[in-house]
């Protein structure tokens, strides 16, 4: 059979070498292009010999944060532009391994109409002196998320559940199935939450889940950016906003970190959540030591 026209779309912020790597890692005979949105500078990237075209799309931050969701939204639509039938979504910092674009191609002809394909991701740890390995041998470096399913290369595990496992970092889907479940919500800004709103929203127009053995990624390491003020702020907005839409709270576990770090006021109960005064030095004090 042949393989869907395909389009992979990455947003980006100043990770330009993540960027490269994960370019490096694109094989043309699973992609027609690339499209990269960029939401500062215009990346400066080597040639990838083996890479797709490269489509830059450019989306200004705002006020709020960095717009993720609506840089995929643009990206989207420029991979719509470009006759894209089926959309493959990889974050930034995740490498694809060697067959697992075309993974996720052959599992969208073995799904159900209106399915979010995810694959598994796995973590490196930081890079040695010479730098990450090929794309081949990043698997025995890696370790998987233990949180979500990781099914056998060729195994698709069907799930219409657990919607709040998705996420944004690896996942794709037909063009009909991104119109019908209508892109991210872009009343979100910044870090937290926008993913499990469009899983969500996608399920209650009929979505299910489809984990998809052997598209693993592999996501490059950076320190942790969710106690950074800035993102604290995004997060507390976000999670607002979320639970005014959902009527739950989002990133439960993360709150919960940041209460206890003194920065925020959370409380499941009375459904609150409000950022304390100071938040910002003590979350400083708290990284340093």
């Amino acid at each position: 059979m042949k393989r869907p026209r395909t389009a992979v779309v990455t947003i980006t912020a100043g990770r330009d070498s993540h960027l490269q790597r994960q370019r490096d890692a694109l094989d043309a005979a699973d992609a027609e292009v690339h499209v990269v949105v960029t939401m500062a500078d215009v990346p400066q990237l080597r040639p990838s010999p083996s890479a797709p075209a490269l489509e830059l799309v450019t989306v200004r931050p705002g006020p709020r944060g960095l717009p993720l969701a609506a840089a995929r939204n643009a990206g989207a639509r420029a991979a719509l532009d470009r006759e894209a039938e089926l959309l493959i979504f990889l974050d930034v910092d995740c490498v694809p391994g060697p067959g697992s674009l075309a993974r996720y191609a052959a599992a969208a002809s073995r799904v159900p109409p209106a399915t979010l394909l995810c694959g598994p991701v796995a973590y490196l740890p930081p890079p040695p002196p010479g730098g990450y390995p090929a794309p081949r041998e990043l698997a025995r470096l890696a370790r998987p998320h233990e949180g979500r399913p990781a099914p056998d290369e060729g195994e698709i595990l069907l799930d219409d559940q657990r919607f709040e496992l998705f996420w944004s970092l690896s996942f794709a889907l037909l063009r009909d199935d991104w119109r019908r479940f209508g892109g991210f919500c872009e009343q979100f800004a910044g870090y937290g939450a926008e993913d499990t709103d469009f899983a969500l929203r996608a399920a209650a127009r009929g979505a299910r889940l489809a984990w998809v053995g052997g598209a693993t990624v592999y996501h490059q390491y950076h320190p942790p950016s969710r106690h950074e003020p800035r993102h604290v702020r995004e997060l507390v907005a976000n999670a607002r906003l979320f639970h005014r839409r959902h009527g739950f709270w989002p990133m439960t576990g993360w709150l919960t970190e940041l209460d206890r770090a003194g920065a925020v006021r959370f409380d499941r109960g009375l459904g609150t959540l409000r950022l304390l005064p100071g938040f910002g030095d003590r979350l400083e004090t708290r990284q340093v030591q």
